[in-house]
């Protein structure tokens, strides 16, 4: 199946920057200890001593006090595992990249050889930074989760087995620790004052090379809704970022942690292109802190299928601006239910913060602990009213999917009425809606992403149940108006604003 540009750069990130070996290695048993609480620094990467003035030049910066601070910190993680991983806990997500992308190599994954199968064992190499001088090491979940075997090799050539402390796949970040003590470490500094244009440097162990220190700006921060982890706030730059980088540390010119490097996209299979993605170190401090106070994570859930606002839904529905958060879904017996969030719901605000997209709320709501009280700020039909809300708490087995964002101008597709035996092959309830029998593969409502077998529940916000109520509701329509479609999509309630006027085909 061939993406459209729309969505084909989520196709092109490579989730697991990590560099394949052959080396075999084993594991001991280890002892941790409580680390002490640690404070965070603003980081600044923007101070005198870091500037210098070349004879006869303009100002430029020198990288080189950050090299001798950042690098001795930073980490070479070998791993290996009796069968292939599958990222993030799918079994088949990452079976070949040919079969996600169309066979079309010119987007590649790193770190899963094509040639393996899952029974066959793997081994592969990346990065981690040492956060306190006990053998504290921050990484990403991908290049641990799952593995039989980690070893650390320090800058100085030590090599020590390491036990994981915590591990999150929601936020693709993990904590592990080696029995040593003594050892430079970086402290995480405030991500939320970093700027864009900001100079950074990144530090890993591209393609089994240790120690290398690459460096840019910050590009853009608040990238989401990738697909590379189920809650997404990263740092974009353009420091080369290769395979093996993955749980480096990206680190302003003072050498405080910005993030940890977890992702790039790329068009070649040497890997990078100036496009590379790091968790905000904010996040890795919250995640940090409550592997060692508690021993576990405990996220917030609000039980809502989210999709942000575009312009098309705006205009369905009567929106003077582009803002806020949709509710196309809300779980049974969950926090929002409970709380009287309906679907059609706008999430205008939480606790009188702005929801800037459906990604910003979801993060949000994820970092808070379960029963903390937050209020809503909530636009229904036309009317905003205050919803307060007791947190839930987040469970792979209540969370729901978030709805794709992209939303389209046309049709181009044909209904049936959904038959006993249709809704029995597709899970559904008869009564419904109508099901989706043909989707034009060049119409803009295939590039949403909206499939044969899908469920269109209500047109315009009219529940349909077949094809006559369908037909009506279109009929209904003014002239050139959007048309709002709810649909269920597997397990993935949405909302999809149409055109019609460009539904012919």
């Amino acid at each position: 199946m061939r993406y459209p540009s729309a969505l084909f750069f989520k196709s092109a990130l490579a989730l697991s920057c990590v560099a394949l070996s052959t080396t075999s290695f084993t594991s001991a048993p280890q002892q941790t200890t409580t680390l002490p609480p640690q404070a965070t620094t603003a980081g600044d990467g923007n101070r005198t001593e870091d500037i210098r003035r070349l004879p006869g030049k303009e100002t430029v910066a020198d990288f080189r006090g950050v090299a001798k601070k950042a690098i001795p910190a930073v980490v070479s993680i070998k791993v290996q595992s009796k069968k292939r991983p599958s990222a993030f806990g799918s079994d088949n997500q990452f079976e070949d990249p040919s079969d996600l992308f169309g066979n079309d190599d010119l987007w590649n994954l790193f770190g899963i050889p094509r040639r393996d199968s899952r029974s066959q064992p793997f081994a592969g190499q990346a990065s981690g930074v040492i956060v306190n001088e006990n053998g504290y090491i921050l990484t990403n979940s991908h290049v641990v989760h799952g593995m039989d075997d980690i070893n650390v090799q320090l800058n100085d050539g030590r090599e020590f087995p390491a036990k994981v402390l915590g591990d999150d796949t929601n936020s693709d970040l993990a904590l592990i620790k080696i029995n040593a003590d003594h050892l430079p470490y970086l402290t995480l500094g405030n991500s939320d004052d970093l700027e864009v244009g900001q100079w950074v440097a990144a530090i890993g162990n591209p393609f089994g090379l240790q120690a290398t220190l690459t460096v840019g700006v910050i590009s853009a921060k608040s990238r989401n809704n990738l697909d590379i982890a189920r809650y997404e706030d990263f740092i974009q730059t353009d420091a080369a970022i290769n395979r093996g980088n993955s749980g480096g540390p990206l680190v302003t010119l003072n050498g405080e942690i910005a993030g940890i490097n977890t992702a790039i996209a790329t068009t070649t299979a040497a890997g990078y292109v100036g496009i590379g993605f790091a968790i905000p170190s904010n996040m890795a401090k919250n995640f940090m802190d409550e592997i060692l106070s508690d021993g576990k994570i405990t996220r917030g859930f609000l039980g809502l299928a989210l999709q942000s606002i575009d312009y098309n839904l705006a205009k369905a529905f009567g929106l003077k601006k582009v803002e806020g958060a949709l509710v196309s879904n809300v779980t049974k017996n969950s926090a929002a239910e409970r709380a009287g969030v309906q679907v059609e719901d706008i999430i205008l605000a939480i606790n009188g913060r702005p929801v800037e997209s459906a990604a910003s709320l979801r993060n949000a709501v994820y970092m808070m602990k379960p029963g903390t009280q937050v209020n809503l700020t909530v636009l229904r039909k036309d009317q905003q009213i205050q919803i307060p809300v007791t947190i839930g708490e987040f469970s792979e087995k209540t969370a729901v999917a978030i709805a794709p964002a992209s939303q389209k101008n046309s049709l181009g597709i044909e209904v049936g009425n959904l038959s006993p035996e249709i809704a029995q092959q597709l899970g559904y309830t008869q009564d419904q809606g109508v099901v989706i029998t043909r989707v034009n593969p060049s119409s803009v409502a295939a590039l949403t992403g909206l499939k044969k077998g899908a469920l269109i529940l209500s047109v315009n916000r009219q529940k349909v149940t077949n094809v006559g109520e369908f037909n009506q509701a279109l009929a209904q329509a003014p002239k050139d108006a959007s048309i709002l479609l709810q649909v269920k999509q597997g397990d993935l309630y949405l909302f999809i604003a149409l055109q019609t006027q460009d539904t012919k085909e």
